[in-house]
């Protein structure tokens, strides 16, 4: 006879019991041998070298095959997900709270050390509410009294395992469940055994129990086994905590999921199928996809695990589900789905987000508004037509204008350039406004992290932009230091953008001149010369020194009174087209100037943010678009 340990609640000790021939033995025990116990292993060792040679050598030792194999998936797209995952968590971290990324990370390190232990086994989990018979269900599918069943509750204190084949050491290690708790089941050598190779099966604490550490103990096994079999009863089927802790959160995982209709035994007539409709109906309601007419999700069916009705057919569905292989690819697959709906809202974008060619010329359009790109102009422009009136206007018109601008300091064109009230924005308001519009153009439909990533971007390049501006308009204004110039507004920018730029948007230089002006100067010369001598030849003839005739006199003086303004105005009208166009080409040298300042401060790290979210967007599509699960 052989003895097996089982732990009881809340012991640290096993006690053992007496079992036939042919039932459950030790996972750690070779067949025939001793218990794990202290007097069991002293005995053991004593007579280790006299039952070495009488002892097969297929038996001397259950783990002659590796305990650890790599699990290498052939052909499964969960390799490039998990890897677009690793990327996905990399680019983020930068940019989203830990908190965001902590469920993707979690799942990233158990991939990790799942795929580094044996792809040949597939641990299941079978969990469920106190007195639904899940222990009772483990003893049978392992065809021997393994785990301890009975009315007290609750009567599995901590999780036991069972494993049909070797080299599991790794994957229960990973479990934490100890030694003295692994079994292995009744040898018999039955074809449903061989379907079974390779199964690793855990019975878990009750789900509802009392006991804390037991609920804590099932969260944790559920998140590290390949798959779970829930075995709900005709009384607690329904249970608000099963479905709304469990079932509903794991949907996802609907094709490593089994639903076990257990105790039909006591359900007369046709009431255990109705109870299987409803709880296939609450099973849809959770959101969990049914393996019904040969489609992917979770399997449901009735049995009765002590009489062992339909114990046989979940065998053969385990059968084939442990030797098809994938469930610890399915399993991972579905976290890889839960971490992406959780990462969904903080990658998705509501429409298409960025920076489109109405907003970059709108931000143009204002910083050049704050830099004064458009007075610059009309000040250019005007310029170009008093350096006009100077070299073509007449002698006594010009003696005019310098005795008023004498008698008015600051000269006339000065002060009759006056802002309206409306324009009075400094320039740092000016470029603010124009900061957050921009900001807020290419931050719309971003998620939450990224619009403020954007956001912060703008702003931080946005920092001594107002000063660059106001270096922009020193320097079109011609001045040689734009400090002095630009007094102590804020930014200089916003009172010369409401006010005239004293030199008319040239860079200390004066506005080229056509190739007729100096032949429009000796036409002014000319009319000034025929004034003059026909105001002495009047003058000669008054004082009696030429004979008299007025007529001629007065004609060559009239000629040159009304000569001088004709070519004035002749000059000033031929300066009108050229002048518009020098105020035009400042104006565009200054808007320029203003929108490549703004693009290289604000634009360009806009964008950079841009396009690091549309690379975070296509690693998270990586993720997703070779889902399982449709999630």
């Amino acid at each position: 006879m052989t003895a097996v340990t089982d732990e009881g609640p809340g012991q640290g000790r096993g006690r053992t019991r007496a079992q036939e021939p042919g039932t459950a033995r030790d996972l750690d025990t070779p067949p025939g041998g001793w218990d794990d116990g202290l007097i069991a292993r002293r005995a053991a060792a004593a007579t280790e070298e006299t039952t070495a040679d009488e002892t097969p050598a297929a038996v001397q030792d259950d783990d002659v095959r590796p305990q650890v194999e790599a699990y290498v998936p052939s052909g499964s797209p969960l390799s490039p997900r998990l890897d677009a995952l690793r990327e996905l968590v990399g680019l983020s971290r930068a940019r989203l709270e830990r908190s965001d990324l902590a469920e993707a990370g979690r799942v990233l390190d158990e991939a990790a050390a799942r795929q580094r232990l044996s792809s040949r086994h597939t641990v299941v989990a079978i969990a469920g509410a106190s007195g639904s018979g899940k222990s009772t269900l483990f003893n049978s599918l392992a065809g021997a009294q393994i785990s301890e069943t009975g009315l007290r509750r609750p009567t599995t204190g901590a999780p036991l395992a069972c494993s049909w084949t070797d080299g599991a050491a790794g994957l229960l290690d990973r479990l934490a469940i100890p030694g003295r708790l692994r079994r292995r089941p009744q040898a018999g050598g039955t074809a449903a055994d061989e379907a079974l190779q390779g199964l690793v099966l855990v019975d878990l604490p009750d789900h509802d129990s009392a006991a804390r550490g037991h609920r804590d103990q099932v969260d944790r096994v559920l998140a590290l086994v390949d798959a779970v079999i829930w075995v709900v009863d005709p009384e607690k089927y329904a249970d608000a905590a099963l479905h709304e802790r469990y079932l509903r959160p794991l949907a996802g995982h609907a094709e490593v999921t089994f639903v076990v209709l257990n105790q039909i035994d006591r359900l007369p007539g046709e009431a255990a199928d109705q109870v299987l409709d409803d709880l296939r109906r609450l099973l849809d309601e959770d959101g969990m996809a049914l393996g019904e007419h040969g489609e992917p999700g979770a399997t449901v069916l009735s049995l009765s695990a002590l009489t062992g009705e339909g114990v046989g057919e979940l065998r053969a569905l385990l059968g084939r589900f442990v030797q098809d292989r994938t469930a610890a690819t399915r399993r991972l697959s579905a976290d890889v789905d839960a971490a992406a709906a959780r990462l969904r809202p903080v990658y998705v974008a509501e429409g298409r987000p960025g920076l489109g060619e109405r907003a970059r010329e709108e931000f143009a359009d204002r910083l050049a508004e704050a830099v004064g790109a458009a007075a610059a102009g009309q000040a250019a422009e005007r310029e170009w037509r008093r350096n006009a009136g100077r070299a073509c206007g007449t002698p006594w018109l010009r003696l005019w204008r310098w005795y008023e601008s004498t008698r008015q300091p600051g000269g006339l064109d000065r002060g009759a350039f006056t802002a309206p009230p409306e324009e009075q924005l400094t320039a740092r308001q000016r470029v603010e406004q124009a900061v957050r519009t921009v900001a807020d153009d290419a931050a719309a439909g971003l998620p939450g992290p990224w619009a403020q990533a954007v956001r912060e971007a703008a702003v931080h390049g946005a920092q001594g932009l107002p000063e660059a501006l106001d270096e922009l308009a020193g320097r079109a204004a011609g001045t040689e230091d734009g400090e002095t110039e630009t007094g102590s507004a804020t930014a200089g920018t916003g009172a010369r953008g409401a006010t005239e730029p004293e030199h008319g948007g040239r860079a200390g230089a004066r506005p080229p001149r056509p190739a007729w002006w100096p032949a429009a100067v000796l036409a002014q010369v000319a009319m000034t010369l025929l004034q003059i001598l026909g105001g002495l030849w009047l003058a000669g003839q008054i004082i009696g020194v030429l004979q008299p005739g007025l007529l001629t006199p007065v004609l060559v003086m009239l000629a040159g009174i009304i000569g001088g303004p004709l070519v004035e105005w002749s000059c000033a009208a031929a300066a009108r087209g050229p002048a518009r166009r020098y105020g035009q080409e400042a104006e565009r040298r200054l808007r320029e100037a203003a929108a490549g300042c703004g693009r290289a401060r604000v634009l360009d790290p806009v964008s950079a943010e841009l396009v690091r979210y549309r690379e975070v967007r296509e690693r998270f599509v990586a993720v997703t678009e070779f889902s399982t699960t449709g999630r």
